[in-house]
């Protein structure tokens, strides 16, 4: 009997100690993840933690003799009508493009996730009026709520990312009350409660860590569409006024040169294409991870 007992120890210890990094490498197993991964990596540690690393010139040196270049070897994205480099504004430009996107995430979330939780938790008549009130805030537009707030506020970082959050929260919400009225009737949460757990310690440690998945899926996509918004907003005047341009304000200081110079559009649209195409990549990958039917066939 001893041996049987220790030769099982020396059995599921190790299968205990693989399992994590089975799991790591089933999710990371995808030629489209990698790459949508290796993208965002490249823009939020080579752009926008140290663009001046990549970035061959400076954001503002204008080079009166390089006016409206083509892409060449010396400029890879060729030159703007002031004679700057485009790659270099963009590396540079990326930061507020990617703090707009990440910063009204995490915003929206929040706030979303917590009126969400607060609404589908209590249930009741609190359920009932906050999701009115969620309703009649979803009939407005996202990107005209958007515009009305930018425009109210005027044009600041700040201000960009708190029109972009506002927007989102109605989306975040329903999402977390769903999820959180689904858990609230599960076994063991009624289980907890039957022997005498207080309502907020329930919720602290099973309702709200169990809820959390499609949260972060819903997050995890939004940020792509948050940036696009905030380049949006950009490209009407309404983004962040400083001398190093965004990705939108790029775009928006090109439109009336692609006649005679496309790249000054092209190359800053290409960059927003490719981020939000890796981000929904990514999304779509941990959506299929935290699927229910397929979790129970791991």
């Amino acid at each position: 009997m001893r041996e049987a007992v220790s030769a099982e120890a020396v059995w599921v210890e190790p299968r205990q100690e693989v399992q994590p990094v089975r799991k790591a490498r089933r999710f990371t197993a995808n030629d489209l993840f990698l790459c949508g991964a290796g993208i965002i990596i490249f823009f939020i540690v080579a752009c926008a933690a140290v663009p001046s690393w990549i970035a061959p010139y400076a954001p503002t040196e204008m080079l009166p003799g390089s006016i409206l270049l083509k892409p060449s070897m010396e400029h890879l994205f060729g030159t703007d009508y002031f004679g700057r480099d485009i790659f270099s504004v963009m590396v540079h430009g990326s930061r507020d493009s990617l703090l707009i996107g990440f910063a009204s995430v995490l915003v929206g979330g929040l706030l979303g996730g917590t009126i969400g939780a607060v609404s589908g938790y209590a249930g009741g008549w609190v359920d009932t009026v906050i999701m009115r009130l969620n309703d009649i805030w979803m009939t407005i537009p996202g990107i005209l709520l958007a515009l009305a707030i930018a425009g109210a506020l005027g044009p600041s970082l700040f201000n960009i990312v708190l029109a972009v959050a506002v927007s989102a929260v109605p989306g975040y919400a329903r999402v977390m009350r769903a999820q959180v009225m689904s858990i609230k009737n599960r076994t063991f949460v009624r289980a907890s409660m039957s022997i005498g757990a207080s309502p907020l310690r329930v919720f602290w440690r099973h309702v709200l860590p169990n809820s959390l998945s499609p949260l972060l899926v819903m997050a995890t996509i939004g940020i792509g569409t948050s940036i696009l918004t905030g380049s949006g907003l950009s490209f009407l005047g309404l983004g962040v006024l400083r001398e190093i341009p965004d990705w939108g304000t790029l775009l928006s200081q090109g439109r009336g040169y692609l006649t005679v110079a496309w790249w000054i559009c092209t190359f800053p649209g290409l960059a927003i294409t490719a981020f939000v195409l890796s981000v929904n990549i990514i999304g779509d990958r941990l959506r299929d991870h935290f699927d229910p039917k397929k979790l129970t066939q791991r």
